[in-house]
Protein backbone atom coordinates (compact mmCIF):
# COMPACT_ATOMS: atom_id res chain seq x y z
CA UNK A 1 0.00 0.00 0.00
CA UNK A 2 2.88 2.34 -0.83
CA UNK A 3 4.26 4.16 -3.87
CA UNK A 4 7.69 3.52 -5.36
CA UNK A 5 7.88 6.83 -7.24
CA UNK A 6 5.79 9.86 -8.28
CA UNK A 7 6.15 12.17 -11.31
CA UNK A 8 4.55 15.36 -12.61
CA UNK A 9 5.27 15.96 -16.29
CA UNK A 10 4.14 18.94 -18.33
CA UNK A 11 3.07 17.96 -21.84
CA UNK A 12 4.74 20.33 -24.30
CA UNK A 13 3.84 19.53 -27.93
CA UNK A 14 6.10 20.78 -30.73
CA UNK A 15 9.19 20.80 -28.50
CA UNK A 16 12.24 18.55 -28.70
CA UNK A 17 11.15 16.10 -25.98
CA UNK A 18 7.40 16.93 -26.05
CA UNK A 19 7.48 17.16 -22.26
CA UNK A 20 9.37 18.20 -19.14
CA UNK A 21 9.58 16.51 -15.75
CA UNK A 22 8.42 19.25 -13.37
CA UNK A 23 8.60 17.11 -10.24
CA UNK A 24 9.71 13.60 -9.28
CA UNK A 25 10.12 11.75 -6.01
CA UNK A 26 11.48 8.26 -5.39
CA UNK A 27 11.19 6.24 -2.21
CA UNK A 28 14.27 4.02 -1.73
CA UNK A 29 12.80 2.13 1.25
CA UNK A 30 9.77 1.13 -0.84
CA UNK A 31 12.09 0.17 -3.70
CA UNK A 32 13.89 -2.30 -1.44
CA UNK A 33 10.55 -3.85 -0.52
CA UNK A 34 9.61 -4.09 -4.22
CA UNK A 35 12.87 -5.95 -4.91
CA UNK A 36 11.99 -8.50 -2.24
CA UNK A 37 8.30 -8.90 -3.13
CA UNK A 38 8.73 -9.04 -6.93
CA UNK A 39 11.74 -11.38 -6.93
CA UNK A 40 12.86 -12.34 -10.43
CA UNK A 41 10.12 -10.17 -12.00
CA UNK A 42 11.48 -6.98 -10.35
CA UNK A 43 12.13 -3.99 -12.67
CA UNK A 44 13.92 -0.99 -11.18
CA UNK A 45 12.64 2.60 -11.40
CA UNK A 46 14.44 4.34 -14.33
CA UNK A 47 15.88 7.84 -14.39
CA UNK A 48 13.59 10.72 -15.36
CA UNK A 49 14.81 10.88 -19.00
CA UNK A 50 14.06 7.27 -20.01
CA UNK A 51 10.84 7.28 -18.01
CA UNK A 52 9.65 10.48 -19.77
CA UNK A 53 10.35 9.06 -23.21
CA UNK A 54 8.73 5.70 -22.49
CA UNK A 55 5.62 7.25 -20.92
CA UNK A 56 5.03 9.76 -23.73
CA UNK A 57 5.42 6.93 -26.24
CA UNK A 58 2.90 4.73 -24.41
CA UNK A 59 0.42 7.64 -24.10
CA UNK A 60 0.86 8.47 -27.83
CA UNK A 61 1.95 12.03 -27.02
CA UNK A 62 5.13 12.22 -29.13
CA UNK A 63 4.86 14.56 -32.13
CA UNK A 64 6.43 12.08 -34.60
CA UNK A 65 4.46 9.13 -33.23
CA UNK A 66 2.07 8.49 -36.13
CA UNK A 67 2.91 4.93 -37.16
CA UNK A 68 1.09 1.83 -35.99
CA UNK A 69 3.04 -0.05 -33.32
CA UNK A 70 1.87 -3.63 -32.79
CA UNK A 71 2.98 -3.88 -29.15
CA UNK A 72 1.07 -0.72 -28.24
CA UNK A 73 -1.74 -0.11 -30.76
CA UNK A 74 -3.14 -3.60 -31.42
CA UNK A 75 -6.72 -4.43 -30.40
CA UNK A 76 -5.38 -6.72 -27.67
CA UNK A 77 -3.82 -3.70 -25.94
CA UNK A 78 -6.91 -1.46 -25.66
CA UNK A 79 -6.48 0.32 -22.32
CA UNK A 80 -9.46 1.49 -20.28
CA UNK A 81 -7.85 1.72 -16.84
CA UNK A 82 -5.08 4.40 -17.07
CA UNK A 83 -2.64 1.68 -15.95
CA UNK A 84 0.26 0.97 -18.30
CA UNK A 85 3.35 -1.16 -18.78
CA UNK A 86 6.38 0.84 -19.99
CA UNK A 87 9.20 -0.78 -21.98
CA UNK A 88 12.42 0.14 -20.14
CA UNK A 89 15.76 -1.27 -21.31
CA UNK A 90 14.34 -4.52 -22.63
CA UNK A 91 12.08 -5.00 -19.60
CA UNK A 92 8.58 -3.75 -18.76
CA UNK A 93 7.84 -1.51 -15.79
CA UNK A 94 4.33 -2.36 -14.50
CA UNK A 95 1.98 -1.14 -13.13
CA UNK A 96 2.35 2.55 -13.98
CA UNK A 97 -0.65 4.73 -13.08
CA UNK A 98 -0.77 7.75 -15.41
CA UNK A 99 -3.28 10.23 -16.79
CA UNK A 100 -3.20 13.59 -18.60
CA UNK A 101 -5.17 16.52 -17.21
CA UNK A 102 -4.96 20.20 -18.18
CA UNK A 103 -1.59 19.76 -19.89
CA UNK A 104 -0.02 17.94 -16.92
CA UNK A 105 0.72 14.22 -16.78
CA UNK A 106 0.35 12.69 -13.32
CA UNK A 107 2.14 9.36 -12.85
CA UNK A 108 3.19 6.97 -10.11
CA UNK A 109 4.35 3.38 -9.67
CA UNK A 110 2.53 1.53 -6.86
CA UNK A 111 4.20 -1.20 -4.84
CA UNK A 112 2.97 -4.71 -5.69
CA UNK A 113 3.47 -7.00 -2.72
CA UNK A 114 3.85 -10.20 -4.77
CA UNK A 115 5.52 -11.49 -7.89
CA UNK A 116 4.60 -9.79 -11.18
CA UNK A 117 4.74 -12.96 -13.27
CA UNK A 118 2.01 -13.79 -13.98
CA UNK A 119 0.43 -10.39 -13.54
CA UNK A 120 -1.94 -10.28 -10.56
CA UNK A 121 -5.47 -8.86 -11.11
CA UNK A 122 -5.63 -5.09 -10.68
CA UNK A 123 -8.30 -5.31 -8.01
CA UNK A 124 -5.88 -7.20 -5.75
CA UNK A 125 -3.29 -4.37 -5.83
CA UNK A 126 -4.40 -1.89 -3.19
CA UNK A 127 -1.54 0.48 -4.06
CA UNK A 128 -3.22 1.32 -7.37
CA UNK A 129 -6.29 2.91 -5.79
CA UNK A 130 -4.05 4.76 -3.32
CA UNK A 131 -1.90 5.94 -6.22
CA UNK A 132 -4.96 7.42 -7.91
CA UNK A 133 -5.94 9.02 -4.61
CA UNK A 134 -2.51 10.65 -4.24
CA UNK A 135 -2.40 11.89 -7.85
CA UNK A 136 -5.91 13.34 -7.64
CA UNK A 137 -4.93 15.04 -4.39
CA UNK A 138 -1.88 16.60 -6.06
CA UNK A 139 -4.03 17.70 -8.99
CA UNK A 140 -6.57 19.35 -6.68
CA UNK A 141 -3.76 21.14 -4.81
CA UNK A 142 -2.06 22.44 -7.96
CA UNK A 143 -5.14 23.82 -9.65
CA UNK A 144 -7.31 25.01 -6.74
CA UNK A 145 -7.16 28.78 -7.06
CA UNK A 146 -4.24 28.62 -9.52
CA UNK A 147 -4.43 31.40 -12.10
CA UNK A 148 -1.03 31.58 -13.85
CA UNK A 149 2.30 29.78 -14.32
CA UNK A 150 3.88 31.69 -11.45
CA UNK A 151 1.37 30.29 -8.95
CA UNK A 152 1.83 26.82 -10.47
CA UNK A 153 5.60 27.06 -10.04
CA UNK A 154 5.13 28.18 -6.43
CA UNK A 155 2.93 25.21 -5.65
CA UNK A 156 5.34 22.82 -7.38
CA UNK A 157 8.13 24.14 -5.18
CA UNK A 158 6.01 23.37 -2.10
CA UNK A 159 5.38 19.74 -3.09
CA UNK A 160 8.56 18.21 -1.60
CA UNK A 161 7.73 19.50 1.89
CA UNK A 162 4.04 18.67 1.54
CA UNK A 163 4.73 15.06 0.52
CA UNK A 164 6.95 14.64 3.57
CA UNK A 165 3.81 15.01 5.64
CA UNK A 166 1.12 13.69 3.28
CA UNK A 167 3.08 10.69 1.94
CA UNK A 168 6.09 9.87 4.15
CA UNK A 169 8.19 6.93 2.92
CA UNK A 170 5.70 6.43 0.07
CA UNK A 171 2.73 5.64 2.33
CA UNK A 172 -0.30 7.95 1.93
CA UNK A 173 -1.53 9.47 5.17
CA UNK A 174 -3.65 12.31 3.76
CA UNK A 175 -4.32 12.90 0.07
CA UNK A 176 -5.71 16.36 0.85
CA UNK A 177 -2.49 18.36 0.52
CA UNK A 178 -4.24 21.49 1.75
CA UNK A 179 -4.25 19.91 5.22
CA UNK A 180 -0.50 19.40 5.02
CA UNK A 181 -0.06 22.95 3.74
CA UNK A 182 -1.79 24.29 6.84
CA UNK A 183 0.65 22.33 9.03
CA UNK A 184 3.84 23.26 7.15
CA UNK A 185 3.30 27.07 7.50
CA UNK A 186 5.07 28.39 4.43
CA UNK A 187 6.15 31.99 4.47
CA UNK A 188 3.72 32.89 1.72
CA UNK A 189 0.12 33.53 2.70
CA UNK A 190 -2.18 30.74 1.56
CA UNK A 191 -5.16 31.58 -0.57
CA UNK A 192 -8.65 31.32 0.97
CA UNK A 193 -10.68 28.27 0.03
CA UNK A 194 -12.34 28.76 -3.33
CA UNK A 195 -15.40 27.29 -4.91
CA UNK A 196 -14.52 24.10 -6.83
CA UNK A 197 -15.51 24.03 -10.49
CA UNK A 198 -17.73 20.97 -10.05
CA UNK A 199 -19.84 22.67 -7.37
CA UNK A 200 -22.14 25.23 -8.99
CA UNK A 201 -23.17 26.99 -5.75
CA UNK A 202 -23.52 26.70 -2.00
CA UNK A 203 -26.44 25.73 0.20
CA UNK A 204 -28.13 28.21 2.53
CA UNK A 205 -30.68 26.95 5.01
CA UNK A 206 -31.32 24.37 7.68
CA UNK A 207 -28.59 21.69 7.61
CA UNK A 208 -29.73 18.12 7.09
CA UNK A 209 -28.33 14.82 5.84
CA UNK A 210 -30.54 12.11 4.36
CA UNK A 211 -29.31 8.54 3.78
CA UNK A 212 -31.27 5.87 1.91
CA UNK A 213 -30.18 2.23 1.48
CA UNK A 214 -32.03 0.32 -1.23
CA UNK A 215 -31.35 -3.36 -1.81
CA UNK A 216 -32.71 -5.20 -4.84
CA UNK A 217 -32.87 -8.98 -4.71
CA UNK A 218 -32.83 -11.07 -7.89
CA UNK A 219 -33.61 -14.76 -7.98
CA UNK A 220 -34.00 -17.66 -10.40
CA UNK A 221 -35.61 -20.73 -8.81
CA UNK A 222 -36.11 -24.02 -10.68
CA UNK A 223 -36.80 -26.67 -8.01
CA UNK A 224 -34.46 -29.05 -9.85
CA UNK A 225 -31.62 -31.18 -8.57
CA UNK A 226 -29.49 -30.70 -11.69
CA UNK A 227 -29.93 -26.92 -11.87
CA UNK A 228 -28.97 -24.77 -8.91
CA UNK A 229 -31.16 -21.90 -7.83
CA UNK A 230 -29.47 -18.51 -8.00
CA UNK A 231 -30.00 -15.25 -6.16
CA UNK A 232 -28.13 -12.00 -5.70
CA UNK A 233 -28.46 -8.79 -3.72
CA UNK A 234 -27.44 -5.44 -5.21
CA UNK A 235 -27.44 -2.42 -2.91
CA UNK A 236 -27.37 1.33 -3.51
CA UNK A 237 -26.68 3.99 -0.88
CA UNK A 238 -28.16 7.36 -1.85
CA UNK A 239 -27.34 10.59 -0.02
CA UNK A 240 -28.62 14.17 0.01
CA UNK A 241 -26.55 16.58 2.08
CA UNK A 242 -27.87 20.11 2.62
CA UNK A 243 -24.91 21.71 4.38
CA UNK A 244 -23.59 25.25 4.45
CA UNK A 245 -20.02 26.03 3.42
CA UNK A 246 -17.90 25.61 0.32
CA UNK A 247 -16.44 22.19 1.09
CA UNK A 248 -18.16 20.50 4.04
CA UNK A 249 -16.87 17.06 4.99
CA UNK A 250 -19.10 14.12 5.90
CA UNK A 251 -18.30 10.57 7.03
CA UNK A 252 -21.00 7.89 6.83
CA UNK A 253 -20.54 4.43 8.32
CA UNK A 254 -22.47 1.40 7.12
CA UNK A 255 -22.74 -1.41 9.66
CA UNK A 256 -23.86 -5.04 9.67
CA UNK A 257 -25.38 -7.13 12.44
CA UNK A 258 -23.44 -10.10 13.80
CA UNK A 259 -24.98 -12.48 11.27
CA UNK A 260 -25.03 -9.96 8.40
CA UNK A 261 -23.71 -10.78 4.92
CA UNK A 262 -20.47 -8.90 4.04
CA UNK A 263 -20.64 -6.28 1.29
CA UNK A 264 -18.69 -7.01 -1.91
CA UNK A 265 -17.84 -5.39 -5.25
CA UNK A 266 -18.11 -1.94 -3.66
CA UNK A 267 -18.08 1.00 -6.13
CA UNK A 268 -17.98 4.53 -4.74
CA UNK A 269 -18.84 8.02 -5.99
CA UNK A 270 -15.86 10.19 -7.05
CA UNK A 271 -16.53 12.53 -4.11
CA UNK A 272 -15.32 9.85 -1.65
CA UNK A 273 -11.90 11.04 -0.47
CA UNK A 274 -10.45 7.82 0.97
CA UNK A 275 -11.39 4.21 1.56
CA UNK A 276 -10.11 1.20 3.45
CA UNK A 277 -8.40 -1.14 0.97
CA UNK A 278 -10.26 -4.10 2.52
CA UNK A 279 -13.53 -2.62 1.22
CA UNK A 280 -12.27 -2.37 -2.35
CA UNK A 281 -10.69 -5.82 -2.48
CA UNK A 282 -13.76 -7.76 -1.31
CA UNK A 283 -15.05 -9.42 -4.48
CA UNK A 284 -17.98 -11.74 -5.22
CA UNK A 285 -15.78 -13.89 -7.47
CA UNK A 286 -13.77 -14.99 -4.42
CA UNK A 287 -14.97 -17.77 -2.14
CA UNK A 288 -16.57 -16.53 1.07
CA UNK A 289 -14.76 -17.29 4.32
CA UNK A 290 -14.80 -16.19 7.95
CA UNK A 291 -12.01 -13.67 7.28
CA UNK A 292 -14.13 -11.57 4.90
CA UNK A 293 -14.27 -7.90 5.88
CA UNK A 294 -17.59 -7.23 7.60
CA UNK A 295 -17.33 -3.56 8.42
CA UNK A 296 -17.88 -1.01 9.58
CA UNK A 297 -17.68 0.48 6.09
CA UNK A 298 -16.62 4.13 6.41
CA UNK A 299 -17.07 6.58 3.54
CA UNK A 300 -15.56 10.07 4.05
CA UNK A 301 -16.62 12.47 1.30
CA UNK A 302 -17.29 16.04 0.25
CA UNK A 303 -20.90 16.01 -0.96
CA UNK A 304 -22.23 17.70 -4.10
CA UNK A 305 -25.37 19.82 -3.84
CA UNK A 306 -27.68 17.33 -5.52
CA UNK A 307 -28.78 13.88 -4.42
CA UNK A 308 -26.18 11.27 -5.44
CA UNK A 309 -25.40 7.57 -5.14
CA UNK A 310 -22.62 7.30 -2.56
CA UNK A 311 -21.85 3.66 -3.36
CA UNK A 312 -23.06 0.41 -4.89
CA UNK A 313 -22.43 -3.09 -3.57
CA UNK A 314 -23.37 -6.75 -3.94
CA UNK A 315 -23.69 -9.45 -1.30
CA UNK A 316 -23.93 -13.24 -1.18
CA UNK A 317 -26.83 -13.81 1.22
CA UNK A 318 -27.29 -17.45 2.31
CA UNK A 319 -30.91 -17.89 1.14
CA UNK A 320 -33.48 -16.01 -0.97
CA UNK A 321 -36.20 -14.25 1.04
CA UNK A 322 -39.07 -16.25 -0.53
CA UNK A 323 -38.74 -19.86 -1.67
CA UNK A 324 -41.17 -20.96 -4.34
CA UNK A 325 -42.53 -23.90 -6.30
CA UNK A 326 -44.48 -23.45 -9.55
CA UNK A 327 -45.92 -26.19 -11.72
CA UNK A 328 -47.94 -25.97 -14.93
CA UNK A 329 -49.56 -29.04 -16.56
CA UNK A 330 -51.38 -29.15 -19.89
CA UNK A 331 -54.76 -30.92 -19.69
CA UNK A 332 -56.53 -30.76 -23.06
CA UNK A 333 -57.72 -27.15 -23.35
CA UNK A 334 -56.90 -26.34 -19.75
CA UNK A 335 -53.82 -25.55 -17.71
CA UNK A 336 -53.54 -26.91 -14.19
CA UNK A 337 -51.39 -24.66 -12.00
CA UNK A 338 -49.88 -25.22 -8.56
CA UNK A 339 -47.99 -22.60 -6.57
CA UNK A 340 -46.35 -22.89 -3.15
CA UNK A 341 -44.55 -19.96 -1.53
CA UNK A 342 -42.65 -19.87 1.74
CA UNK A 343 -41.25 -16.78 3.47
CA UNK A 344 -37.92 -17.46 5.14
CA UNK A 345 -38.04 -17.14 8.90
CA UNK A 346 -35.23 -14.56 9.00
CA UNK A 347 -37.08 -12.11 6.73
CA UNK A 348 -39.20 -9.31 8.16
CA UNK A 349 -42.86 -10.28 7.71
CA UNK A 350 -44.17 -6.79 7.01
CA UNK A 351 -44.50 -5.90 3.33
CA UNK A 352 -45.55 -2.63 1.77
CA UNK A 353 -46.96 -4.91 -0.94
CA UNK A 354 -46.42 -8.45 -2.18
CA UNK A 355 -47.80 -9.90 -5.42
CA UNK A 356 -47.20 -12.93 -7.64
CA UNK A 357 -47.78 -12.47 -11.39
CA UNK A 358 -48.56 -15.53 -13.54
CA UNK A 359 -48.45 -14.50 -17.24
CA UNK A 360 -49.82 -16.58 -20.13
CA UNK A 361 -49.23 -14.00 -22.85
CA UNK A 362 -48.93 -16.47 -25.72
CA UNK A 363 -52.48 -17.77 -25.23
CA UNK A 364 -55.94 -16.41 -25.84
CA UNK A 365 -58.01 -14.56 -23.24
CA UNK A 366 -58.92 -16.36 -20.03
CA UNK A 367 -62.50 -17.64 -20.35
CA UNK A 368 -62.83 -19.74 -17.21
CA UNK A 369 -60.94 -20.06 -13.93
CA UNK A 370 -61.38 -22.38 -11.00
CA UNK A 371 -58.96 -21.95 -8.13
CA UNK A 372 -58.30 -22.41 -4.44
CA UNK A 373 -56.05 -19.97 -2.58
CA UNK A 374 -54.94 -20.43 1.04
CA UNK A 375 -54.14 -16.76 1.58
CA UNK A 376 -54.70 -13.43 -0.15
CA UNK A 377 -56.84 -12.95 -3.22
CA UNK A 378 -56.55 -13.65 -6.94
CA UNK A 379 -57.28 -11.09 -9.65
CA UNK A 380 -57.88 -12.07 -13.26
CA UNK A 381 -56.92 -9.88 -16.21
CA UNK A 382 -58.75 -11.86 -18.85
CA UNK A 383 -57.77 -9.92 -21.97
CA UNK A 384 -54.13 -9.83 -20.87
CA UNK A 385 -54.07 -13.54 -19.99
CA UNK A 386 -52.61 -12.64 -16.65
CA UNK A 387 -53.28 -13.83 -13.10
CA UNK A 388 -52.20 -11.61 -10.19
CA UNK A 389 -52.07 -13.18 -6.75
CA UNK A 390 -52.30 -10.32 -4.24
CA UNK A 391 -50.65 -11.68 -1.11
CA UNK A 392 -50.86 -8.43 0.83
CA UNK A 393 -48.69 -7.11 3.64
CA UNK A 394 -48.05 -10.24 5.71
CA UNK A 395 -47.64 -13.99 5.32
CA UNK A 396 -49.63 -16.13 7.77
CA UNK A 397 -47.96 -17.48 10.93
CA UNK A 398 -47.01 -20.67 9.11
CA UNK A 399 -45.04 -18.54 6.60
CA UNK A 400 -46.41 -20.80 3.83
CA UNK A 401 -49.16 -20.12 1.29
CA UNK A 402 -50.48 -22.00 -1.74
CA UNK A 403 -52.54 -21.53 -4.89
CA UNK A 404 -54.00 -24.21 -7.14
CA UNK A 405 -56.54 -24.28 -9.94
CA UNK A 406 -57.33 -24.70 -13.61
CA UNK A 407 -57.32 -22.02 -16.31
CA UNK A 408 -59.22 -22.23 -19.61
CA UNK A 409 -58.35 -19.98 -22.57
CA UNK A 410 -60.29 -18.82 -25.61
CA UNK A 411 -59.08 -18.47 -29.17
CA UNK A 412 -55.98 -16.31 -29.48
CA UNK A 413 -56.22 -13.04 -31.44
CA UNK A 414 -52.98 -12.55 -33.36
CA UNK A 415 -53.59 -8.83 -33.74
CA UNK A 416 -54.26 -7.87 -30.12
CA UNK A 417 -52.60 -10.58 -28.07
CA UNK A 418 -48.85 -10.13 -27.50
CA UNK A 419 -46.61 -13.12 -28.07
CA UNK A 420 -43.83 -14.10 -25.69
CA UNK A 421 -42.19 -17.46 -26.50
CA UNK A 422 -40.70 -17.67 -23.01
CA UNK A 423 -44.16 -18.05 -21.44
CA UNK A 424 -45.06 -21.29 -23.18
CA UNK A 425 -44.76 -24.90 -21.99
CA UNK A 426 -41.64 -25.51 -19.96
CA UNK A 427 -40.68 -21.85 -19.87
CA UNK A 428 -43.78 -20.75 -17.96
CA UNK A 429 -42.84 -18.68 -14.96
CA UNK A 430 -44.15 -16.83 -11.93
CA UNK A 431 -42.71 -13.43 -11.08
CA UNK A 432 -42.77 -11.99 -7.56
CA UNK A 433 -43.12 -8.27 -6.85
CA UNK A 434 -42.62 -7.07 -3.29
CA UNK A 435 -41.19 -4.29 -1.15
CA UNK A 436 -40.25 -4.26 2.55
CA UNK A 437 -39.58 -0.94 4.27
CA UNK A 438 -37.05 -0.42 7.05
CA UNK A 439 -35.31 -3.68 6.16
CA UNK A 440 -32.37 -4.96 4.13
CA UNK A 441 -31.58 -8.58 3.34
CA UNK A 442 -27.90 -8.15 4.27
CA UNK A 443 -28.82 -6.35 7.49
CA UNK A 444 -26.86 -3.30 6.29
CA UNK A 445 -27.84 -0.05 8.01
CA UNK A 446 -26.52 3.49 8.51
CA UNK A 447 -26.23 4.41 12.18
CA UNK A 448 -27.42 8.01 12.51
CA UNK A 449 -25.26 8.52 15.61
CA UNK A 450 -22.08 7.49 13.78
CA UNK A 451 -22.51 10.06 10.97
CA UNK A 452 -19.80 12.72 11.27
CA UNK A 453 -20.43 16.14 9.76
CA UNK A 454 -17.74 18.84 9.66
CA UNK A 455 -19.75 21.94 8.79
CA UNK A 456 -21.43 24.86 10.51
CA UNK A 457 -24.59 24.06 12.47
CA UNK A 458 -25.87 20.75 13.80
CA UNK A 459 -27.65 18.93 10.96
CA UNK A 460 -30.75 16.78 11.18
CA UNK A 461 -29.80 13.26 10.13
CA UNK A 462 -32.30 10.76 8.75
CA UNK A 463 -31.66 7.23 7.52
CA UNK A 464 -34.00 4.88 5.66
CA UNK A 465 -33.68 1.46 4.07
CA UNK A 466 -35.81 -0.90 2.00
CA UNK A 467 -35.73 -4.21 0.13
CA UNK A 468 -37.23 -4.47 -3.36
CA UNK A 469 -37.66 -7.49 -5.63
CA UNK A 470 -36.08 -7.28 -9.08
CA UNK A 471 -36.27 -10.07 -11.68
CA UNK A 472 -37.52 -12.53 -9.06
CA UNK A 473 -38.59 -15.59 -11.09
CA UNK A 474 -39.87 -19.05 -10.19
CA UNK A 475 -39.87 -21.35 -13.22
CA UNK A 476 -42.09 -24.28 -14.11
CA UNK A 477 -40.46 -27.18 -12.27
CA UNK A 478 -41.63 -30.00 -14.60
CA UNK A 479 -39.70 -28.96 -17.69
CA UNK A 480 -36.12 -27.92 -18.57
CA UNK A 481 -35.34 -24.51 -17.14
CA UNK A 482 -34.18 -21.70 -19.43
CA UNK A 483 -30.48 -20.96 -19.70
CA UNK A 484 -29.26 -18.07 -17.56
CA UNK A 485 -26.05 -16.21 -18.17
CA UNK A 486 -24.04 -15.48 -15.05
Amino acid sequence: MAQRAVWLISHEPRTALCGTVRFSRRYPTVEKRARVFNGASYVSIPEDGPFLKALLFELRLLDDDKDFVESRDSCSRINKTSIYGLPIGGEELWPVVAFLKSGMIYACVPLVEQTLSPRPPLISISGISQGFELLFGIQDFLYSGQKNDTELSTKLSQLPDLLLQACPFGTILDANLQNSLDNVHFASVTQPQKQPAWKAGTYKGKPQVSISITEKVKSMQYDKQDIADTWQVVGTVTCKCDLEGIMPNVTISLSLPTNGSPLQDVLVHPCVTSLDSAILTSSSIDAMDDSAFSGPYKFPFTPPLESFNLCYYTSQVPVPPILGFYQVKEEEIQLRITVNLKLHESVKNNFEFCEAHLPFYNRGPITHLEYKVSFGQLEVFREKSLLVWIIGQKFPKSMEISLSGTVTFGARSHEKQPFDPICIGGTAYLKLHFRILDYTLTGCYADQHSVQVFASGKPKISAHRKLISSDYYIWNSKAPAPVTYG
